[in-house]
């Protein structure tokens, strides 16, 4: 379950087209943005959050990524962590990677929330790792 808080006058409602089928909610902003070439900007979305499993109740995260309109059109989505905890605005921040200015719209779709469980926990120092095939191979050692 999402439950959303409406900060501002012309804040939207998160929305899904396919509950159940559809990833994330998709986001509007709140007021409209100019973007200059290789420029970031906070976007407002005017809203408050809070993420529930829909059966279990256990808090979620929420992962904040590109829409496929708005990656066509040569803007990224980047920053987009949202703690289970978090209860302030929901800010996206857009980088355009393009060469030319692009401009939002209020009530633009402009991202999309994703929901995650939380998985943190306790941290543990200790003094050996369990072994992998893996290890400590990285950086394209698995092949090209």
């Amino acid at each position: 379950m999402l439950r959303v808080k409406l900060l501002e006058e012309g804040a939207r409602l998160p929305v899904v087209a396919h509950p159940g089928e559809d990833l994330g909610y998709d986001l509007f902003a709140l007021e409209g943005a100019v973007l200059a070439p290789r420029a970031t900007v906070r976007v407002r979305t005017g809203i408050a959050v809070e993420a529930r499993h829909p059966e279990t109740g256990a808090p979620l995260g929420l992962l904040v990524r590109d829409r496929s309109s708005m990656a066509a059109r040569g803007l990224a989505t980047t920053g987009g962590v949202i703690d289970a905890g978090y209860r302030g605005e929901i800010l996206v921040l857009i980088t355009n990677l393009g060469e030319t200015q692009v401009e939002l719209q209020a009530g633009d779709k402009i991202a999309q929330m994703i929901p995650v469980p939380v998985l943190t926990g306790q941290i543990a120092e200790v003094d050996s790792l369990e072994d992998s095939v893996r290890a400590a191979k990285g950086f394209g050692s698995s092949g090209k």
